[in-house]
This record gives C-alpha cells, structure tokens and sequence, in this order.
C-alpha cells in the first residue's frame, strides 16, 4: 500500500513537472537563451548589424538602452539589390512599436510614390524607392520623414536575399496564396508560385514580396503580410535555439542603428508575452505618368491618415484601447482576413 501510494505521489511530482514546464515553457526558453546564446547573440549584432547614422560626417554611438518602454518609431527598408543593379529599397515602412501593448502599427509607402527626395538635387521630386540609391538610410530617412511629417528614432534595413535563406532556415512560411501566382511580363524576372500550400520555401517566399504585376499597391500590401507572417514564426520557442544560425545567414544583410541590447530585451519581452498584434495601414495614390516615367502621387487623404495614426500611436498617453485603427478597409490587412492575396 505504501509502496502504491509513493507511486501516486511520483507520479502527481512529475505530472506537476511536465505541466509547470509546458505551462511556463517561454520563460524557461528565454532563460536559457539568456543563460547560453544572449552574450553571443549581442556580440554578434554589435559586430556586424549595428550601423549608427552619419550625422553631418560623424558617427555618434549613443548611450546603451537597455530597454524601451515607450512607444518608438523604426523605419523599416527591405532592399533587393542584384548583381547588375543599384541598391533600392524595395520595401519603406514607417513602423511604431508599442512594447507595453504588444502592437505594431506599420504604415507602408509604395515604391514608385513621388515625393521630394530630401538632400538630393535640392530635393527634386523622385520615386520614393531612389533615395536609398542616392543616399543611403540617411537619405531614405529624411525623405520618408518628411513626407509623413514625424520623426523617426531608428531604422532597420534588410536584404531579402538574406531573408530567402533565412526563411529557409526557421522551415518555410505559411503564406496566404490562394491562387497561383505568376509573373510572366516581358520586362519581368519569370516565375511562378503554386496557391493553396501550407508552407513554403525562402524562394517562393520571395517572389511573393516581389510579385507586382496586378498592382504596387497589392505588392505592398503583400509585404505587410510576409513581415506579419514572418515575425510570428521568429518569435515562436521552436525557433530560439536557431538565432545564432540566422544572424549568420542574415550577416551583413542586416544593418540597424538600434543597440544589440535593446533589441535582445525587446525580443525576450515579446517571446513570453502575447502574440503581436499588428495593424497596418498603405498610403495609396493615383499612376500618372511625368515625362515618359510612371508616378505614384500620394493620395493626400491617406497621407492625413497616416500622419494621424503616427501621431496617435507614438503618444504614450494614448490607452491601448483608445489607439486609432486603419480605417478604409482596403488598407488594414491583416493575415487572417487576406483574400487571395495575389
């Protein structure tokens, strides 16, 4: 009898155990991460990802953060530089993050959006997408400040040919494709994705950034999506264990001017948190062709919007319940409502 009754206790132990462990499982993960790769992780991004801006030819490490609390802005490039061409940036977004309420507001600027390209020929008009060409982050960031009117803290700059292995690595993405998707225009690198699979790979992932053949408005649209999709499945536990192994495929295809710690501090928040919730918004426009060039000119309804959303989120007074949403339907995207996305 007491040899049955210390087999009941045992097993009530180690039912405790596994439960306490399953139920407590992301604080146990970000402990061991801080326990073996956190140092590795910081030295890591310190040596090859944390580019701060030139101010006026000087290079100024600011004092270390180690955490953010307040709301805070990141502009957010993803580059998709070839061989045979100049470095644009393929994706602009202008990001708040509010780590306290686990939202994200992303306000997405197409590509071919016409607007004063700022320090470049007295600012001459351009696509929004060359500033990058002409003038690095520095210049991406003063340009897309101005066109939204509010100040951007940092940036973030990305090249998806990095982010093709990368995708790879963490074991494909579950995309929204629900028709196939082909982009076959003459001008245009061939290729095509198969709708309604359950995962796919870092190339196919890829090409649906790129796909822009319906419109570049959906295009970007489509990469709200992809960075939704993507940052979910980063900040699952399965995935902790291979972050040494993604800052080495990402190396230098990751520049950013936020500090390693801070960004070490802000993933361990958001992994034994709840899930991220974001919103997001693109300021649409109207084609006009300019001199023989096809322009996107900002509608300045939704650049109102945009500013005011910016304004709203970035307000630390402001109650999460009380933030203001996308309100056109055809901008506020989120995975979960994407029709075909194609």
């Amino acid at each position: 009898m007491k040899k049955l009754k210390k087999r009941y206790i045992a097993l009530l132990v180690l039912f405790l155990v596994v439960a306490g462990g399953y139920i407590f499982r992301n604080s146990l993960a970000v402990l061991a991460f801080d326990l073996f790769l956190s140092d590795k992780v910081e030295a890591k991004l310190e040596q090859e990802s944390y580019k701060p801006l030139d101010n006026e030819g000087v290079t100024v490490k600011p004092e270390p953060v180690v955490y953010k609390s307040d709301p805070f802005s990141v502009m957010l490039l993803g580059t998709d530089q070839r061989a045979e061409e100049p470095a644009r940036s393929d994706t602009m977004i202008f990001a708040v993050v509010r780590p306290e309420d686990y939202k994200l507001l992303l306000i997405s600027i197409p590509r071919d959006t016409y607007t004063e390209i700022i320090g470049h020929k007295d600012n001459k008009k351009d696509k929004i997408t060359h500033a990058y060409a002409f003038g690095g982050q520095k210049m991406a960031k003063d340009t897309l400040e101005a066109l939204l009117d509010n100040e951007i803290q940092y940036y973030a700059t990305i090249n998806f040919q990095g982010l093709k292995d990368a995708v790879d690595a963490i074991g494909g993405l579950p995309l929204p494709i629900q028709k196939d998707i082909v982009n076959k225009g003459k001008d245009h690198e061939k290729f095509s994705i198969e709708g309604g699979k359950s995962n796919y790979n870092g190339e196919e992932s890829l090409n649906y950034t790129r796909y822009r053949e319906d419109s570049d408005f959906n295009r970007t649209k489509r990469q709200q999506v992809f960075i939704d999709v993507f940052a979910n499945k980063m900040l699952s536990i399965s995935q902790i264990g291979k972050i040494p192994e993604l800052l080495d495929i990402m190396g230098k295809n990751f520049t950013t001017d936020m500090q390693p710690s801070m960004i070490i501090s802000l993933a361990k928040k958001f992994m034994t948190g709840k899930d991220m919730d974001i919103s997001s918004f693109t300021v649409m426009g109207e084609s006009e062709r300019i001199n023989g060039i096809y322009y996107d000119i900002p509608d300045e309804e939704d650049l109102t919007e945009a500013r005011k959303l910016i304004d709203n989120w970035m307000n630390a007074a402001t109650p999460a319940n009380q933030l203001i949403e996308p309100g056109k339907a055809e901008n506020a995207l989120k995975p979960s409502a994407t029709p075909a996305a194609q």
